[in-house]
């Protein structure tokens, strides 16, 4: 799931913001972005009606938020694997 914009950039708005996120479980990874999106979420579910209800009941109400998208993962094409250093 990536977040496009917060409605207000302020560290204010983006603390908050974060703080809500730190506190829903079933994601399990976010990252904050330089451009387009501004964050990047990876959400776990058992399947596309548990993610369905997730999103309505916890990911769609964090404060702030302007737009939101949903990508889901076909295939993984590579696990992760070591650093080739």
């Amino acid at each position: 799931m990536t977040l496009r914009a917060l409605r207000e950039g302020g560290r204010r708005a983006v603390a908050a913001f974060e703080t809500a996120v730190a506190d829903i479980p079933q994601i399990v990874g976010a990252q904050r972005l330089f451009g387009e999106p501004d964050h990047l979420f990876h959400v776990v579910a058992h399947d596309l009606p548990a993610f369905q209800q997730r999103y309505d009941e916890h990911l769609s109400t964090p404060p702030d938020v302007q737009r939101r998208t949903s990508t889901l993962v076909m295939k993984r094409v590579i696990q992760e694997r070591c650093l080739p250093l």
